[in-house]
């Protein structure tokens, strides 16, 4: 997570018009009343149509305009909003589904373009030569293409089955919108001259995912159920693998150093997985350090991969920041393809403090799952990018913003444990990113216990900081060491935060739990009740019941 080049700090001004519209939203776009006034406004629509078929398309164009901008005046960009659809509204006859499917079409053909743009009118014609820079630029390669693919799935779901998919249509908007961001925080922190022309490009795209994400939390009516993998994505059989012993499972490929296995390599066990495969493939690797940097690529779906413990089977890579690699191409280990399962697993960045950004451990894959594992760095160690994410009895070692992202994950019976950072520097557990309020993202960290790894005398060590305006962590059910600060928290920048952020603590125990000098800040909940905590477990806040069971992976639902 970038902290070199942070964003600045929110005016006074910019914080009270967040406010407002998050009043104004509140008011809005609860669920239930959101869909009787979008529901209203399009029966309107249909009567006043069929009311003056005779003025034809006169009359039909000042129905049409009104309907959409009835439905844009709720979105985060209501002149986007009016100014892209209403141009593409044939017909007065407007669905939910129809704004919604028109609003994504609009997203993804404006996202096209600018990535173009962004490629033949500012990275040839600035002629960059800088290594730093030309691999922000791969990173945001990939991460249009990535934005593009959900994008598109939020437009591949048939009319009649939006409203069932909410959950994933939610994630994947809320994900097409967070690789557009870290294409610009990964620029920005690269190159100060690229910056206003990234910005600028995709100005655009930005805004039209963020509406296409509002219009979409309108019409979130009637029954919700997941339609990516649905509740038997992995098979009664594959539910026993993370129950058996690592050297009696009957693996799709063996790794073994030692030459004992078909492969000697992690990347060449995972070319022999097939693409988009609805069949779980295992790969058991054996003991010993692999020092590789392995990506999981996107169209390696459902792999799971097997370990003989989280210190014995370890992956190891020392990419970094200082050394020019962006942070999201320095994970040591980094799962795209969606359906991932680890256990027994080590991750580790031995980059060091002084060499700042240095991921362990990367993950932007939906439904994937680390059970048992080791994540182990300084700076950044876990990376929960985006999509829907659950880790369960792990170890998380770091320094500084140490579990960091935007993904939605439930981090639950882990050990976290801050380590020594360089001199100068303060400990903060956590950096959500979470930049627009209709995301379905944050932290969610239960029944964990956060204590030193090391001897953090002189050390100031904090929960965590907000890293953009949105920022949502919860914390409960926790065991808090005493060397956390009694503020609890820390600014990004100055002495506050924006208003807008989300952060909860809720029957916390040990002696850093204690709240009565915690920050005062608006955003910092420390009374809230149980029925508005249980909306970050894994049942409610991943819909893991969905999908969780089936991976034989134990877990609390609920409170």
């Amino acid at each position: 997570m970038a902290t070199l080049n942070p964003y600045g700090k929110v005016s006074e001004v910019e914080h009270e018009r967040l406010v407002a519209r998050r009043k104004k939203r509140r008011r809005i776009t609860t669920i239930g009343l959101s869909s009787v006034v979008l529901v209203a406004i399009i029966v309107a629509t249909v009567v006043g149509v069929s009311q003056s078929k005779d003025n034809k398309t006169k009359g039909e164009t000042k129905s049409i305009s009104s309907s959409v901008k009835a439905i844009c005046n709720v979105t985060p960009y209501p002149d986007s909003c009016c100014n892209s659809l209403a141009p593409l509204a044939k017909s007065g006859n407007l669905k939910p589904q129809e704004l919604y499917k028109l609003s994504v079409q609009v997203a993804v053909d404006e996202l096209s373009r600018a990535s173009k743009n962004f490629v033949e009118n500012g990275v040839k014609k600035l002629n960059i030569t800088d290594k730093r820079t030309l691999a922000a630029i791969e990173s945001c390669r990939e991460l249009f293409s990535l934005a593009l693919d959900h994008l598109n799935n939020s437009l591949s779901i048939k009319d009649m089955k939006l409203l069932e998919a909410f959950d994933d249509l939610r994630t994947w908007l809320s994900s097409a919108g967070t690789y557009q961001q870290t294409c610009i925080d990964e620029v920005e922190l690269a190159s100060s001259g690229l910056k206003t022309f990234t910005e600028d490009n995709f100005k655009n795209s930005t805004a039209y995912t963020s509406n296409s994400l509002s219009i979409g939390a309108l019409g979130a009516i009637g029954r919700r159920r997941l339609m990516s993998f649905g509740s038997e994505w992995v098979s009664v059989k594959d539910r026993k693998l993370l129950q058996t012993p690592s050297s009696s499972i009957k693996a799709d490929a063996v790794v073994a150093k030692d030459g004992s296995g078909k492969y000697k390599t992690i990347k060449a066990a995972l070319n022999a997985v097939p693409d988009k495969s609805e069949k779980r493939f295992v790969i058991y690797v054996k003991k010993g350090v692999y020092y590789e940097n392995v990506r999981v690529e996107k169209n390696k779906w459902n792999v799971m991969m097997v370990g003989d413990g989280m210190d014995r089977t370890i992956v190891s890579g020392s990419l970094n920041f200082v050394d020019g690699t962006p942070t999201f191409q320095s994970a040591t280990f980094a799962v795209i393809g969606q359906g991932f399962i680890a256990r027994d697993m080590g991750f580790r960045n031995t980059a060091g403090a002084a060499k700042h950004q240095a991921v362990a451990l990367m993950s932007t894959a939906d439904h994937s799952v680390f059970y048992r594992c080791t994540m182990d760095a300084f700076q950044d160690t876990l990376y929960a990018h985006s999509n829907r994410q659950f880790y369960r009895e792990c170890n998380i070692y770091g320094t500084v913003d140490f579990i960091f992202g935007n993904s939605a994950v439930v981090i639950q019976n882990c050990n976290i444990l801050p380590k020594k950072p360089m001199l100068g520097q303060q400990i903060t557990v956590t950096a959500q990113g979470k930049l627009d309020p209709n995301q379905n993202t944050g932290i969610s960290i239960q029944n964990c216990t956060i204590s030193p790894a090391a001897n953090l005398s002189g050390v100031n060590a904090f929960l965590g900081r907000p890293w953009k305006n949105y920022s949502t962590t919860v914390l409960f059910h926790t065991y808090i060491d005493r060397f956390i600060d009694p503020k609890g928290w820390m600014p990004w920048v100055g002495t506050s935060a924006p208003d807008t952020i989300f952060y909860a603590e809720f029957q916390n125990r040990g002696a850093g739990a204690v709240t009565k000098n915690r920050v005062k800040w608006r955003g910092l909940k420390l009374n809230l009740s149980a029925s508005q905590i249980k909306k970050f477990t894994v049942g409610h806040f991943i819909n893991g019941d969905k999908w969780v069971p089936a991976t034989g992976v134990s877990y609390q639902s609920g409170l």
